[in-house]
């Protein structure tokens, strides 16, 4: 992990696209502007998790109902491969 030092108004340049910007910093808080061409997804880390937790939670229901499907399937004997 790569650790910088910037103070308000100063910036980082991520990809040659990114610019992340320190806007303010009160106490413990750091606020933070970020500039990226519209492609670019910028979300918080927490969000992102969310949506990956999310979605692996979707896949396991699919697996379990594409299992579920093609079990029904073999015992009525419609599964049969040729």
């Amino acid at each position: 992990m790569l650790v910088l030092s910037r103070k308000p108004g100063e910036a980082i340049v991520i990809g040659g696209g990114i610019r992340l910007r320190v806007l303010e910093v009160r106490g413990n808080h750091v606020r933070l502007g970020v500039e990226a061409p519209p492609e670019v997804n910028v979300v918080r880390e927490e969000l992102h998790r969310a949506v990956v937790a999310a979605n692996r939670q979707s896949a396991r229901a699919d697996d379990r109902s594409a299992a579920l499907v093609a079990s029904r399937l073999r015992a009525r004997g419609g599964g049969k491969e040729r």
